[in-house]
């Protein structure tokens, strides 16, 4: 292990209670967190995450491993050695922690004060600045108990913060904020991790946050787990989202039984996971995630058919210079189906970027008829979409045939279409991301 790590946790183990009630938490925890960097601890309620969180802030004595905090031994560490250490951190907690007697400023200068680094005359000034920087410019006066969950948690963030400490501990520090709060909180720590060189160790269920991270380690059952095994924790919950209480039901019957409102929530829930998978994951293979994607293309390509009144959906990746067919009734029947780009309307699409709307396909020299009597589907009216990945190229390109009222697509079937297939969109870069890790 590299000696002038701030953190430096080697073989510990920890305990609650004696005799019979004794009870392991820990178990041969070992990690090592440089100056710098962001780690992030996940894992299940009751894992040993807050547990490893105290015993790294001195806030508790180490029974039996190596804890070296700041450059201090903290097993068998007298009472001074541990106090030294504690000064030099700031503490985020669960539990705010607040003095009631004491308003939001006189909180936060409680934790400049604590840490003996900045002169008196400087404590109010730097205590607002902080106060502005998380928002509560307007509440600095306040007490505790005049402001919102929200808003004490941003006491105490305010209060960690405040004196720049060598070290950050967080135990969910966005858990009462919402997504812009949250947002702005963690950013103003990877601040204090980049300019000033604080090392902050973070345990969080808010996958929101994630992709802060210079590093995610997982803490289940008392046991530290590998990156890998940290990525599929995170997303085990994506993977079972279609399964639970669902009777075990195929994907496709269960898309397919959804109305428009449950069918859009359920994107909107596989869209942001897969978001985060993206932002988080990019080198990980997860192949049960993989696998749950796959199966869900077709389902959810056929409900957008449904939703938008179309007798046919189907959906084209782009492999190279190519366009794979990937979603299409009577796809095994046909085999695999390949095509240039700029080839046909939907490689005009995976070429220039733009939508294409045909009422008459028959009529469009770019139609290919041979797809129709291969399948026996007589093809009347498209809508063909790009698919665009995070940087703007199209990887994929999603096509409508034949509105079941014998209209042709108008402008709102596209705009409909179009904004389904911005979450969906996300969905199939997470398919394609995954894929190309095989």
């Amino acid at each position: 292990m590299d000696a002038s790590a701030p953190i430096r946790v080697e073989k510990l183990n920890h305990s609650y209670g004696k005799g019979a009630l004794k009870k392991q938490i820990l178990f041969d925890v070992s990690v090592e967190i440089h100056k710098g960097e962001i780690v992030i601890v996940t894992g299940p309620s009751g894992s040993g995450k807050t547990t490893m969180l105290t015993l790294v802030g001195a806030l508790r004595s180490a029974q039996e491993g190596s804890v070296c905090i700041l450059g201090k031994e903290l097993l068998n560490a007298k009472p001074q050695t541990l106090e030294k250490v504690r000064r030099q951190i700031g503490f985020i907690f669960q539990q705010h922690n607040l003095l009631g007697a004491l308003s939001a400023l006189q909180n936060v200068e409680l934790g400049i004060r604590a840490s003996g680094k900045y002169p008196r005359s400087e404590h109010r000034e730097r205590s607002q600045q902080m106060l502005n920087a998380v928002g509560l410019e307007d509440r600095m006066h306040h007490k505790p108990d005049q402001l919102s969950g929200g808003q004490r948690q941003r006491v105490a963030i305010a209060r960690a913060l405040v004196s720049e400490p060598a070290m950050l501990l967080a135990d969910e520090p966005t858990a009462s904020l919402d997504k812009d709060s949250g947002r702005e909180v963690v950013e103003r720590m990877k601040v204090l991790a980049k300019e000033h060189g604080t090392t902050i160790l973070l345990v969080t269920h808010d996958n929101r946050i994630l992709d802060i991270a210079d590093r995610i380690i997982h803490l289940e059952d008392g046991c530290l787990s590998t990156f890998t095994d940290a990525v599929i924790a995170n997303n085990r919950h994506m993977m079972e989202m279609l399964a639970a209480n669902r009777q075990k039901q195929p994907v496709d019957k269960i898309v397919d039984e959804l109305d428009e409102k449950q069918f859009r929530e359920l994107l909107q829930d596989i869209t942001e996971e897969s978001q985060r998978f993206l932002e988080v994951t990019a080198l990980a293979n997860n192949v049960a995630f993989k696998s749950m994607i796959d199966r869900g293309l077709f389902a959810f390509t056929r409900k957008l058919a449904l939703l938008l009144n179309a007798e046919r959906s189907s959906l084209f990746l782009v492999e190279g210079n190519e366009l794979v067919l990937k979603v299409a009734e009577n796809l095994e029947e046909m085999g695999e189906i390949r095509f240039p780009v700029g080839s046909g309307i939907a490689g005009a699409v995976a070429q220039d970027g733009q939508a294409i709307r045909i009422d008459d396909a028959y009529a469009d020299t770019r139609f290919n008829r041979e797809v129709d009597k291969q399948t026996g589907f007589r093809t009347r009216s498209v809508l063909c979409l790009p698919v665009k990945n995070l940087e703007g190229q199209v990887f994929a390109v999603a096509q409508l045939l034949n509105r079941k009222d014998g209209q042709p697509f108008d402008d709102d079937d596209e705009k409909q279409f179009a904004s389904f297939m911005q979450s969906f969109g996300v969905i199939l870069e997470t398919q394609r991301s995954l894929g190309a890790a095989d």
